[in-house]
This record gives C-alpha cells, sequence and structure tokens, in this order.
C-alpha cells in the first residue's frame, strides 16, 4: 500500500482527545492495557485549549451535596430527568447519579483543584433546576482545570495521543470494528491503525450553525458520520440546546460563552427598551430558570423587534458590588475587555442565542456505551442518552468522568475478551480508495462555500425556533447542497490537508443535517430545547425517542420507565436556594476535601 506511511496496533484506539476521551484512555492505562488516542486538531490545540470541555466555566453537578444537607444521587436523578422533560433514559441518568462520587474522587486523584468554603469542603453553586446546589467549581474555568488535571495524568501514564490525524472511516467487518483508518492535515501521510475496540469521543454536531460555541473545526458531526457508517444510529439528534448567552461581535469571537456562572451570580436579561424580560417568561426564577427557557425568551425578544441592532439582548452585571464582579468572574471581566475593551462592572454585556451543546447522539447502551457495532463504544456528547430534552445545567463534565470511567473499562475488558482478531484487507482497501477518490475531485464546487450553505440552511430551518415549511424547505434545500457535492474539487497547496479534512467535514455536516431535520420534522411538538412554533404544546404521545439511520429513516423508540422511588421526588424547583448567601471560596485541591 504505497500512499500508507503509518500502521499502528493497539488493544483500544480512543478517537477524541477531548475530556471525554482522555478519561477513557486513562481508564484504559491504569487497568494495564494498550491505549492510542488520536485527535484531529494541532498538537498545540491537543495538549493545550482542548475542545468543548474547556466550554465548561460554571461548574459540575455531584450528589450528595455538602452544602445542602438532605441532597443524595436519587435526587440529581430526578433533577437530571425532569429536566430531561422525560425523554432522557432513567437507567443511564441513574448510573451518572450513582457514580458521580467516583467520578469525583477520579478528579481529585488527578490533581483536579476546586473552590472551597471555609470549613474546607467544595464551594457548590445551585443552576437551573436542581433541587438542591450540588454544581462544584473553580471559579468559573471548571472545565479547563478538569482538563489540566486530565492532560496531567495522561501525560504520567506516557499515553501516546497523535495529533492532526482526521480519521476518515471506522474499519468494520461483519459488524465488528477493527480499527480506523485516516490521514494526516499536515502532510497527508495515511494512517491504518489496528485495534481491537474503538471508543468514539470526538463530539457532536453545533457547528453545523452559523453561530455555535465551538470552535471553528470541532463539533462538525465527525462522530455522527462515522458511528452510522459503521452501522450505528442515532438518537434524538434534533435536541439541541442553544446558550442564551454567546458573544455577537467581534465577528473572530462571535459564539463564545459568557458563563453560565453571570446569571449565578446576580446577573440580569435587559431587551434594548432596558427591561427585565424575563418577568414575561418566568416571574418567579427569572434568569435561573431552565437554560432553554432564557434561550427562547431571548430569542422571542429579538424577533418581535426588542432586541439590540445586531440582533441581542443585554446581560447586566453593572449593578453588582465590583468587587463580585472581580473576585467571582474574573475571566469574564478579563475576556470581554480584552475582546471588547467592555468593563463588564459598568456596561451590560450584548448576547445572543448560540448552539452549544448536543443532546441526542449515538444511540448507545446505558451499562457501558456500546452500540450496535460490537466493539464499538461513544462516549461524551457524541453519545445519547442522559440528557433528554434538556441538559441539567452542569451534567457535561460528570457525564464525561462517569462514562469515560466506564466505557474505557468495558473496552479494555472486551478486547481482554476477545479470542480472534478481525482484520479484513477488503475494508482497508475500501477506506484508502474512498480518500484517493475525494484527493482526485477537481470540480468547480467549492467545499467550504458548501459548508457555509449546510450552516446557513440550519440556522434558517432548524434554529431556536422550528417549524413544518421551513423543516420541509430545510430537506429540499440539503438535497441541493448534496447534488452540488458531486462536482466539488479538493486543493492541496502550500498549507497542507486541510481541503480534504473539510471535503469529510461537509460529509459529516450534511449526514447531521439530514438526520435533525427529518427527527425535527417527526417531533411535532414544543418540548425542552426543542421549540415547534407551529405546535406550541408537548404532545404526551411523543414522549419517545426519535432513532435515526440513513436506511431506516426516524422510528419511535419507547423510554424506559422511570423506577417510583425516582419518579416520586421529581418536582419544580424555586429559585430559594441560589440566593443563598455563600461563604468566601479558597482554592484547593479536590482530593483534600472532607
Amino acid at each position: 500500500m504505497s500512499s500508507l506511511g503509518h500502521q499502528l496496533a493497539t488493544s483500544v484506539l480512543v478517537v477524541g482527545a477531548g475530556g471525554s476521551g482522555l478519561q477513557a484512555a486513562i481508564e484504559v492505562a491504569e487497568a494495564g492495557v494498550a491505549v492510542i488516542a488520536v485527535a484531529k486538531g494541532a498538537a498545540d490545540d491537543v495538549h493545550t485549549v482542548d475542545v468543548h470541555t474547556v466550554m465548561a466555566y460554571g461548574g459540575s453537578d455531584r450528589a450528595p451535596a455538602a452544602a445542602d444537607v438532605g441532597d443524595m444521587w436519587e435526587q440529581h436523578a430526578a433533577d437530571t430527568l425532569w429536566e430531561g422533560r422525560l425523554l432522557a433514559d432513567p437507567r443511564t441518568a441513574q448510573i451518572v447519579a450513582r457514580c458521580a462520587a467516583q467520578g469525583f474522587h477520579d478528579a481529585g486523584r488527578y490533581g483536579t483543584r476546586l473552590d472551597r468554603r471555609g470549613h474546607g469542603g467544595p464551594a457548590e453553586r445551585g443552576f437551573g433546576d436542581q433541587t438542591y446546589r450540588r454544581s462544584v467549581f473553580a471559579d468559573e474555568r471548571t472545565g479547563p482545570e478538569v482538563r489540566r488535571a486530565l492532560r496531567e495524568r495522561v501525560r504520567q501514564l506516557a499515553i501516546p495521543v497523535l495529533p492532526s490525524v482526521y480519521v476518515t472511516r471506522l474499519l468494520v467487518d461483519d459488524g465488528t470494528v477493527f480499527g480506523a483508518y485516516g490521514f494526516d492535515v499536515v502532510d497527508g501521510s495515511r494512517y491504518l491503525v489496528h485495534a481491537d475496540s474503538v471508543i468514539l469521543a470526538a463530539g457532536g454536531h453545533t457547528r453545523i450553525w452559523q453561530r455555535a460555541s465551538s470552535r471553528r473545526d470541532e463539533n462538525t458531526g465527525d462522530a455522527f458520520r462515522l458511528a452510522v457508517e459503521a452501522g450505528a444510529r442515532l438518537r434524538d439528534p434534533e435536541l439541541v440546546q442553544f446558550h442564551p448567552f454567546g458573544l455577537i461581535r467581534p465577528e473572530s469571537a462571535a459564539g463564545m460563552l459568557v458563563s453560565e456562572a453571570a446569571r449565578d451570580e446576580g446577573g440580569v436579561l435587559l431587551n434594548n427598551l432596558g427591561e427585565r424580560f424575563m418577568t414575561r417568561y418566568d416571574a418567579e426564577r427569572m434568569e435561573l430558570c431552565s437554560r432553554d427557557t432564557v434561550t427562547s425568551a431571548s430569542y422571542t425578544e429579538i424577533k418581535e423587534g426588542r432586541g439590540t441592532r445586531p440582533g441581542g439582548v443585554w446581560l447586566d452585571l453593572s449593578h453588582l458590588p465590583r468587587e463580585t464582579v472581580l473576585s467571582r468572574l474574573p475571566r469574564v471581566h478579563q475576556t470581554l475587555w480584552d475582546l471588547q475593551m467592555l468593563d463588564i462592572t459598568r456596561d451590560p454585556i450584548e448576547v445572543a442565542p448560540t448552539a452549544q451543546y448536543a443532546m441526542g447522539g449515538v444511540w448507545v447502551r446505558p451499562e457501558d456505551h456500546g452500540t450496535d457495532v460490537n466493539g464499538l463504544f461513544v462516549i461524551g456528547e457524541a453519545a445519547s442518552g442522559l440528557h433528554g430534552a434538556s441538559r441539567l445545567e452542569e451534567n457535561s463534565l460528570i457525564e464525561l468522568l462517569v462514562y469515560g470511567r466506564i466505557a474505557g473499562r468495558a473496552a479494555a475488558e472486551y478486547s481482554a475478551g476477545l479470542s480472534a482478531l478481525r482484520r479484513s484487507p477488503a475494508a482497508v482497501r475500501a477506506a484508502e480508495a474512498d480518500v484517493d477518490r475525494l484527493l482526485a475531485a477537481d470540480g468547480d464546487q467549492d467545499v467550504r462555500a458548501l459548508l457555509r450553505s449546510v450552516r446557513h440552511l440550519m440556522t434558517e430551518r432548524a434554529g431556536v425556533v422550528r417549524d413544518e415549511m421551513g423543516l420541509a424547505a430545510g430537506l429540499v434545500e440539503l438535497d441541493e447542497i448534496e447534488a452540488r457535492m458531486g462536482d466539488m474539487g479538493v486543493h492541496i497547496d502550500i498549507g497542507g490537508f486541510p481541503d480534504l479534512a473539510y471535503a469529510y467535514t461537509l460529509r459529516s455536516a450534511v449526514l447531521a443535517a439530514r438526520a435533525t431535520l427529518e427527527c425535527a420534522l417527526e417531533r411535532r411538538e414544543t418540548r425542552g430545547c426543542h421549540n415547534r412554533s407551529d405546535y406550541p404544546d408537548a404532545d404526551p404521545d411523543l414522549t419517545v425517542n426519535l432513532v435515526w439511520s440513513p436506511t431506516t429513516g426516524v422510528r419511535r423508540e419507547p423510554v424506559p420507565p422511570i423506577p417510583t422511588a425516582i419518579a416520586e421526588l421529581m418536582h419544580g424547583v424555586s429559585a430559594d436556594v441560589r440566593s443563598l448567601e455563600r461563604e468566601p471560596a479558597r482554592r484547593a485541591p479536590l482530593s483534600e476535601r472532607d
């Protein structure tokens, strides 16, 4: 195979080097099993800034909480299911809530440093629809702090993390995965990695909208395409959470998030008339109600002409004591000063709804996040099951710690239990030929322009609020884009092979867009993050998951029953626990907690 530059073999291959991928790789390595992780980002990105994990600024849920006596893991599971609008998998919610303590034990063991209260226990914030304050945090850099600790543990274990490797295809033989094929984005050399099992941790699909919190080349739907082409299915891809606090300017930072901590610390939302408009949408909890309600309210204010000229609303912290802002929100303050020369202790921040989190994803088993494909596990934002139609604030970090550990252990055990290794030269040849075909494409359709077209249609047809006519029109427009893809050109130049990567990203975006549009069309109701203006109420008959594949289309799957003991704990939440006076916090290793 003349074009093949790298042939590697390992027991477990992790595709993706974000938080969930690193946690899984750590678990595999600590079990004494060989593991390699690959990431499409450049070396600097892989080893410093990370992917979506660093966006989790506000905190991470755990139970039982130290601040509020009475919290327990069952209540955490109940809150997760309540916020998920009955579409989350109860088994998954119970596993995450029950294993949260172990997840934080692991994080402390890796050296994660969280804010502390005067008595020595972790400080907690309350977010959204939590019954208790249970979100531990590190200032407003919780995600980056977890990521730092994971990176350090990966370094200690000498786990190979290969940068700039774009995986184009998972290798499958008779329903069983045996590795992956890809290329180096810089020099174009090919990678063939044989592996007994594969853990896919390559993110969601929020970047297929125009304004997204993801950076340019992450969360483009790669995991969805790789899994589906391997034989897996998607579940609830239409359920995408839009964050209310995405920056509008400068253009280079459009979509960057303002920490959720801003509203927890007392930030208020104002329209362009100076009205605190959340009184119209949730007069009791105001800005502390669920993220979906805040996002929908902001969208409505903008749509009805009460937004700013660029299409935003104001997040105002200027009424808070300057010391509070500087001590509790230092990163927000510094970021806005650096980007806009804006002093948020004096002036409000202009924000708008931004695609932030894919709550649907690849269909996985709750017990180990295995898929329909033998040996293939999917974790992090690429997977589905925990969040349902709305994500409980700060559940994403604890999910990656819990299921990174579970899937890592399951993949290691699967690998150790194999009696024979599958290999298919035909599958490898097909993967190689696919890359060769794209490299030879010399049509007049620009790959990047086609990607922009997908993002435009998803923003216009499947944004914060959707309707039948728009979704149907989106599918027609997507058909036209796919037809144009047959005449696209891929050009290699002095900058390397990014055009080839964009060609595969386009395939991923189109597949993710089609799944999202078809499922959004089928879900004729408003529930959680899914807003249908033509169906404004929830439909009890749609308390189901929508499972999609290219061959079967959309099928309804019943949600497993909620155990009675947990169902009895599900209820609405008042805002009083978030107005309690907080003790000053100090920083110390999590492992020192009481």
